[in-house]
């Protein structure tokens, strides 16, 4: 970090409402939407905190993004005091004010920043390695979504509309099919036929939604393994990331958390004979999510859950397809044909998922009885 940049960030900081005085800042962590600091006042035993910059090229409703995740948090630390824990800013995130107040702050240059405390002696990890971390992980989301049951959806604005929306995705589609930008669409027929072919199947969880059978929940929308911390016993802590917590169904989040956590290869890989499933991550991750998660289901939503595991991947695949059609304008690639090999993987792991179906709710059954 430059000394321009530093003593920005320190100028930055004395807008929150601090007790200590920030001494130290540095980058931290490896995301890619928004820029992140870890403060610190240099004294030990202090707190330090995590300052972000948060991208509104992406989140253009930055008021209500945070209004989401000031309702969300302060709901979990009321239910974790229910449950007698007094220590609540161990388990969920904590915004720290501005002085005059408010949930962040906009500097001179129209960013907008905001502060969290840092959970300090936590663990996160990008690849599930054991079937105790996927346990923890299924437990992690699964509570999370228990302690928000009895929080009005409607409450929450609808940061990212239409995000797991598969009719909106699949429309995206066909317009760029139609318009065909890049004048690829004579490499991919089968691909086409192949997306669909599935597409009135892929519509379960918006079919019963339409019904009245599945109730609109708090959702996160971003269950990838590493936005959960453990403990250093990798035991639950606490789940971060909260930008896209939003009103939604809960099997969009039990089908990304496995679309991560079942997929023995990376997500572009080329040689997709190397795509298989880890049967055993999927049944952890099962049970440790309805330990918690049966609590407050109804049937239609267990039934949906495997809805979501079939659906995820191949809307991701339907995501990577459409921007390989329009030439790559949205996802980031390394070589030409990158979006196309990332979605040939993930309809690839649409297939094994297909030939599993069977045994994989098989698995969601038996981990329903034996909670």
């Amino acid at each position: 970090m430059s000394i321009y940049d530093f003593n920005k960030i320190i100028e930055i900081a004395k807008q929150f409402d601090l007790t200590s005085i920030i001494t130290d800042a540095e980058r931290f962590g490896s995301g890619h939407i928004n820029d992140t600091f870890k403060l610190s006042t240099g004294n030990p035993g202090d707190r330090s905190y995590l300052l972000q910059r948060v991208n509104h090229d992406i989140f253009k409703d930055i008021p209500s993004l945070m209004n989401n995740i000031y309702l969300v948090t302060n709901h979990l630390k009321n239910q974790f005091k229910i449950k007698g824990i007094s220590d609540v800013d161990k388990y969920t995130l904590t915004i720290i004010p501005t002085k005059d107040n408010k949930l962040y702050h906009r500097d001179d240059e129209g960013s907008c920043w905001r502060l969290f405390i840092l959970l300090s002696d936590t663990k996160s990890y990008d690849i599930v390695e054991t079937t105790k971390q996927a346990y923890s992980g299924g437990q992690a989301f699964g509570q999370f979504q228990k302690q928000l049951a009895d929080l009005d959806a409607t409450q929450l604005v609808e940061i990212l509309p239409n995000f797991h929306n598969i009719d909106f995705r699949i429309k995206n589609l066909k317009d760029a099919v139609s318009s065909n930008k890049a004048d690829r669409i004579g490499e991919i027929p089968d691909l086409l036929d192949y997306v669909f072919e599935r597409e009135l199947k892929m519509r379960r969880i918006l079919d019963l939604a339409a019904t009245g059978d599945l109730p609109l929940r708090i959702t996160h929308n971003d269950t990838k393994f590493n936005n959960v911390l453990l403990d250093q016993n990798d035991n639950v802590q606490c789940v971060i990331d909260l930008d896209t917590v939003m009103p939604g169904y809960i099997a969009y989040d039990f089908g990304d958390a496995i679309r991560t956590i079942i997929n023995s290869a990376a997500e572009d890989e080329i040689d997709i004979d190397k795509i298989v499933l880890n049967i055993p991550l999927f049944k952890a991750y099962s049970e440790g999510y309805l330990s918690e998660a049966k609590e407050f289901l109804t049937d239609k939503e267990i039934e949906s859950l495997m809805y979501g595991v079939l659906l995820l991947p191949y809307m991701q695949a339907v995501r990577f397809l459409t921007d390989y059609i329009d030439g790559d304008a949205y996802y980031k690639v390394h070589y030409p044909n990158h979006n196309l090999v990332r979605a040939k993987a993930q309809f690839k792991l649409v297939d094994e998922l297909e030939k599993h179906e069977e045994e994989l709710r098989n698995i969601l059954e038996l981990s329903l009885v034996a909670q």
